[in-house]
């Protein structure tokens, strides 16, 4: 009896280890298990499709390649590419990189590139690169953020009108009853350098100008039957909101699907609180590793 146990046991030991260990599932928005292939699907009929990553994860930064190659071979040179992890006044240095002009070692000398930009971000650049693809940067330049977290966005009314290039048209609109925007203001404000104090307020107005900026250069960079695909942190674009809400008020017919990424203890039985965060959403183990 005691080995037939035992031999049971064995047997239900092995099947353990014999079951799939799917390193992400993907959901729709009510978190019904879907398809890469639907999803694909659903990307090639937008107008502009947001990646919303984490940013140190190295499985979300395959998917975008993968995301990227994919798209690509469906829309061709009617693909534009964008992302968070540019600064807009890095733009003409890209463009040169884009166009053969600087090397790589002068982009990231010149370009205030991430920490992980080798490893995470020069392959999607070096796409752009091999198939001749516009690439967007799309940020407002840190100092300028900055300058809205200490003194509000006034602080821009300062800047020469060359400096204002690189922003989104001055007054933006605020709307801080938007849910991201007022869980930002319930954290509260925060000690700057020299003991200076820096109001909820002002952090969240700073992630609006970053917001409304990436919307801004979006759509001067997006035309008629182009489809732009932008790479940034999930909480510019969860639940519809952030870049997504000032492109709707600039533009309500534009077709935007998005991309959430989550990190799970176990995948196959996602959070609610991810439920219609994003059109699809990336469900991805939480000891995946890390690019940083």
């Amino acid at each position: 009896m005691k080995t037939y146990l035992y031999a049971i046991a064995f047997l239900l030991f092995t099947c353990s280890l014999s079951a799939d260990k799917p390193a992400y599932m993907l959901y729709n928005k009510q978190l019904k298990e879907t398809s890469y292939q639907k999803m694909m699907k659903e990307l090639a009929t937008a107008d502009i499709v947001f990646f919303g990553e984490l940013h140190d994860n190295s499985l979300n930064h395959w998917l975008e390649l993968q995301v990227t190659k994919d798209l690509f071979a469906l829309k061709k040179e009617k693909l534009v590419l964008g992302a968070e992890m540019f600064e807009a006044d890095n733009q003409t240095v890209l463009t040169e990189y884009l166009k053969g002009f600087i090397t790589a070692k002068q982009l990231e000398t010149e370009a205030k590139v991430w920490q992980n930009y080798q490893t995470d971000y020069k392959p999607l650049l070096d796409f752009a690169l091999k198939n001749k693809l516009n690439f967007v940067a799309s940020n407002i330049p840190r100092r300028y953020a900055s300058m809205v977290s200490k003194g509000g966005l006034e602080a821009l009314n300062q800047l020469s009108d060359d400096a204002k290039k690189n922003i989104a048209p001055l007054p933006i609109e605020v709307d801080l009853t938007l849910p991201a925007y007022a869980e930002m203001m319930k954290m509260g404000g925060m000690h700057g350098s020299g003991g200076t104090s820096i109001s909820a307020e002002n952090i969240t107005k700073a992630q609006i100008i970053k917001d409304a900026t990436m919307a801004n250069f979006i759509l001067k960079n997006w035309q008629q039957e182009q489809c732009f695909l932008h790479y940034n942190g999930s909480y510019h674009s969860n639940n519809f909101e952030g870049i997504v809400w000032h492109l709707k008020r600039k533009n309500p017919a534009l077709k935007i699907v998005t991309i959430n990424t989550i990190e799970e203890s176990d995948i196959e039985h996602p959070s609610d609180k991810a439920k219609n965060s994003a059109d699809f959403i990336i469900a991805i183990p939480d000891d995946m590793t890390k690019s940083y």
